[in-house]
């Protein structure tokens, strides 16, 4: 899943960024609301992390223009505004969750999953293809009844593929969707994380899941030869 980050602190906002990146999220951040907003619109995510007191474009103005926009993403406001006054406004202008700094890292990361969960509706707890099955919630994974360890990006990309089964993904949907948006695109990396996580899930197992197509990107299926 991608998160956003608007946050024009920039201690606060790479404390963010590393806490969620290690619970398996990939994240962008914005130090300013007019960057923030254009992210928003050019880039699909999953969570809005927002603060208020930000330059260019505060953040009340952001969240306005991108609910304006029709766009549905969740938002989280993360603001040092804590008055009732200030949250009640928050929560009105379109925002779905508010928290006040500072604030214990645990409760934000509660926040940020009932807010993905919200956002997901998921009535079955575990993703699962064939014989591969996947826990959004405890970031476990087996295949054929055995425990496979992965490291925080190929959990993120597996994710992303089972999120999306039998459907081609092209390596810059993986690249916008598994790494953030300074990631260049143009090198091997995504293909080097794919055989890696080939070697885990495939190596061993039948059928295998994971296909190349050529020139194109990858498919997550046990139906190709």
């Amino acid at each position: 899943m991608r998160i956003l980050v608007i946050e024009d602190e920039i201690k606060v906002a790479n404390f963010i960024k590393k806490g969620l990146e290690e619970e398996h999220y990939a994240v962008d951040i914005a130090y300013d609301g007019e960057t923030g907003l254009y992210l928003s619109e050019v880039n699909e995510y999953d969570l809005i992390v927002l603060d208020l007191m930000i330059p260019k474009i505060n953040g009340m103005e952001v969240l306005r223009k991108i609910r304006e926009n029709k766009n549905p993403v969740p938002i989280l406001i993360v603001t040092a505004k804590d008055t009732a006054d200030d949250i009640v406004k928050g929560l009105d202008s379109g925002c779905d969750d508010y928290l006040t700094k500072p604030f214990e890292f645990k409760v934000f990361l509660a926040r940020v999953r009932a807010l993905l969960r919200r956002e997901r509706v998921e009535t079955e707890p575990l993703l699962k293809l064939a014989d591969l099955t996947l826990s959004p919630v405890t970031h476990r994974v087996v295949r054929g009844g055995k425990e496979i360890e992965l490291t925080s990006k190929e959990y993120a990309l597996l994710e992303y593929f089972m999120r999306n089964p039998n459907k081609v993904l092209t390596r810059t949907m993986i690249s916008e969707h598994v790494w953030d948006y300074h990631f260049d695109s143009m090198t091997n990396v995504i293909d080097v994380y794919v055989n890696y996580l080939r070697k885990k899930i495939d190596k061993d197992f039948e059928p295998k899941l994971i296909h190349t197509i050529r020139g194109v990107g990858y498919i997550l299926s046990p139906d190709r030869p």
